[in-house]
């Protein structure tokens, strides 16, 4: 993410592996060798220069022109630097600070100001996590999450803190055990959206003063323990059945309080009721193939006459 004045950078603290398991390959990077290649180009062509002048001179090139050519080539190779488009660096005269520089080249005075830091202001993203973090009802939680942030102040980044980097990843870890300390482990599942939200206002509270701005903190995984995830299986089943018992139970009630009125509406008329009686016997025989038992109950209706209907004697 950063490198100071010797070159070394800092791991990321993380959640299962390391940070380069999480980075793509060196060749989809951006890379630093044009600054570098031109930093050296500087400096050999001081130390050519200074050779050459020595044989003008005195006409050969003798070893204390070869150590007065390396000392200025030493010297001119510290003092230029070359600042990619994203990159700003923190310049120190005499122990203390005196510009920001970048991007592009710039120079520095040889032995009084110096480079101590070298910021990358875009996005950095950092995986961190939370092993075996106990919830508010004692439920062992392994979360993993990431951080998304940027540097907006390098110079506040680089004297309000020794190593912003490893501070943001212990920052970020903290947070999140805070946050899954706080809440039982069923609120931590169901809740992410709000998990995420209070992670990042707390991380942004303490980072703030650092010169660091979070944009956005997201929670990948969460892992419960095998024995209280057969047990949280085992619960969202049994609700399962029950809703389903319900539902079933609502439907028949519908279905009873139907057929009652229907019974109410056959009751008062003798028509409609027979009327049912066919539609019910048409039902059964649709099908061809099908055959129907018919109850004598059925009959009935077809089998009685209308009242006010009788047989009129045969015409002589």
């Amino acid at each position: 993410l950063y490198e100071g004045a010797s070159g070394s950078c800092r791991t990321d603290v993380e959640f299962g592996a390391a940070a380069d398991a999480y980075r793509s390959g060196r060749d989809r990077r951006s890379s630093r060798l044009g600054a570098v290649a031109l930093q050296a180009a500087f400096g050999l062509a001081l130390f050519a220069v200074v050779l050459a002048a020595a044989w003008q001179a005195a006409g050969g090139v003798s070893l204390l022109a070869l150590v007065a050519a390396a000392i200025v080539g030493l010297l001119g190779l510290s003092s230029i630097h070359v600042a990619l488009d994203w990159e700003r660096f923190v310049v120190l005269r005499g122990g203390r600070f005196q510009r920001l520089a970048g991007p592009g080249i710039f120079f520095t005075i040889p032995l009084l100001e110096y480079c101590t830091l070298r910021v990358d202001q875009r996005t950095q993203v950092t995986p961190f996590g939370a092993e075996e973090t106990l919830t508010a009802d004692v439920v062992p939680l392994d979360v993993d999450a990431v951080l998304f942030w940027v540097i907006w102040g390098p110079e506040k980044a680089c004297t309000e803190v020794e190593d912003c980097c490893f501070a943001v990843a212990l920052t970020a870890q903290t947070a999140l055990r805070d946050a899954i300390g706080r809440a039982d482990a069923s609120e931590v599942i169901m809740r992410r959206d709000q998990l995420d939200q209070e992670i990042k206002d707390a991380i942004e509270a303490r980072v703030g003063d650092w010169g660091i701005t979070v944009l956005g903190v997201e929670v990948r995984n969460i892992i419960l323990p095998r024995a209280l995830q057969d047990v949280m299986s085992q619960e969202a089943q049994a609700e399962r059945r029950r809703s389903a018992r319900l539902t079933l139970m609502e439907s028949e009630k519908m279905v009873a309080e139907l057929l009652s009125e229907a019974a109410e509406v056959y009751r008062n008329d003798e028509i409609a009721y027979d009327l049912r009686r066919m539609h019910l016997v048409h039902e059964g025989m649709r099908d061809e193939n099908s055959s129907l038992v018919v109850p004598s109950a059925y009959t009935e209706g077809f089998s009685e006459k209308p009242a006010g209907l009788e047989e009129k004697p045969p015409a002589r």
